[in-house]
């Protein structure tokens, strides 16, 4: 089975890296940039099954970057796991309701908060795509 690549953008070097030492443990691909600019970019170019996105970035912030991801067909699909230091519940409300991103993680987090959002996601994103799969099936056979 090919590895899940996750996206991870935030502008400080140190939490990509402490990304990658969580998710990298346990298999996933992490493929790691520093801005919301650098993020769109990286996106043209490779596909991911997720990307964590920091909100309070330079340039574009984070809700800047959702809104352009779904705003586009290529990428309108990908979930999106917030890990912010803003813990506001207004935030929350904010990325879950309005923007509809697929989590919400606040920093400080844990490793097993962070496992337990990226493999939630995942496995819905999973389970939808099989039964779009499925579907797709039984109209071709009909």
């Amino acid at each position: 089975m090919v590895a899940e690549r996750i996206l991870c953008v935030d502008d400080e070097p140190e939490m990509v890296e402490l990304l990658r030492l969580i998710l990298g443990r346990r298999g996933y691909e992490i493929v790691g940039v520093y801005s919301g600019q650098e993020a769109l970019e990286t996106l043209k170019g490779e596909s991911v099954d997720l990307i964590l996105l920091d909100l309070m970035m330079p340039g574009m912030d984070g809700w800047e970057v959702v809104r352009r991801l779904r705003a586009n067909e290529a990428t309108a699909s990908i979930p999106v796991i917030v890990v912010t230091a803003k813990s506001q519940n207004v935030d929350r409300v904010l990325g879950l309701h309005i923007v509809k991103v697929d989590d919400y993680i606040t920093k400080p987090f844990t490793p097993r908060e962070l496992l337990d959002a990226v493999q939630r996601v995942l496995n819905k994103r999973g389970a939808a795509t099989e039964s779009d799969d499925s579907a797709l099936g039984s109209t071709e056979k009909a």
